[in-house]
C-alpha cells in the first residue's frame, strides 16, 4: 500500500470514527469540501499543514493518519523512510513509531535546515513533547520559553501550545516523541 493510500483509509476512518461528514470534517479542518474528498479517494497530495489540520479537527494524534504498524521487529535506517515535509519551514519528518491502540505516542526523526524556522500549532490538550538533538544546534520549545541545544541535550515542553523548531547551523537532527492524553 503506498502512503497515499495509507493516508486515504485513515482519513475515511477518523472521519467515520467521529461521526462527521465529510463537510464537516473540512470546515473544522478550514480545508476546501472539495481537498478533503481528494484526499480520501487517495488522489491528493496533502502537506504536513494539511494533514496536522485533519488531525487536529479530528482530535487524533498525527499518526493516526498513518497506522502503518506491522508485528516484530522494525529498523529504520538513518537515510530511509518516508519524510513528510513542511510546505511553509525547511522541516521534514520520518515517522519511526506509530501509536499502537493501547497507547498515545508517536516517534520521529526531524530534520531542520537553516533559515527555514517552524512554528508548530498547539496540539491537543495536554500534550507533551520530549525532543533530543542528535546532530547540529536547534532552539526549540513553545513561546517564552525556546531553548537552544546542542547534540545529547534533551528538552521536554508542553506541546498544547505552539512551539518552534529552528536550526541553528546548516542543518540539524532531532529525535521527537509526541505524548498524548488518553
Amino acid at each position: 500500500m503506498t502512503p497515499t493510500e495509507i493516508i486515504a483509509r485513515a482519513i475515511t476512518r477518523e472521519r467515520s470514527r467521529a461521526g462527521l461528514s465529510l463537510s464537516a470534517l473540512a470546515a473544522r479542518a478550514g480545508l476546501a469540501k472539495s481537498t478533503l474528498s481528494q484526499l480520501e479517494s487517495g488522489r491528493g497530495n496533502p502537506s504536513v499543514e494539511t494533514l496536522w489540520a485533519i488531525a487536529a479537527a479530528l482530535d487524533v494524534p498525527f499518526s493516526y493518519l498513518f497506522e502503518t504498524a506491522v508485528p516484530g521487529p522494525v529498523l529504520i535506517r538513518n537515510d530511509a523512510g518516508t519524510p513528510i515535509k513542511a510546505t511553509d519551514a525547511g522541516f521534514s519528518a520520518v515517522l519511526l513509531a506509530d501509536c499502537p491502540p493501547a497507547a498515545r505516542r508517536e516517534l520521529y526523526r526531524a530534520d531542520l535546515t537553516l533559515g527555514a524556522p517552524r512554528v508548530a500549532a498547539a496540539h491537543q490538550p495536554g500534550t507533551v513533547e520530549h525532543a533530543v538533538v542528535i546532530s547540529g544546534r536547534a532552539r526549540i520549545g513553545p513561546a517564552g520559553a525556546t531553548e537552544d541545544l546542542d547534540p545529547g541535550d534533551y528538552y521536554r515542553y508542553p506541546a498544547d501550545q505552539a512551539h518552534h523548531y529552528e536550526a541553528l547551523t546548516e542543518t540539524a537532527g532531532l529525535a521527537l516523541m509526541m505524548e498524548h492524553p488518553r
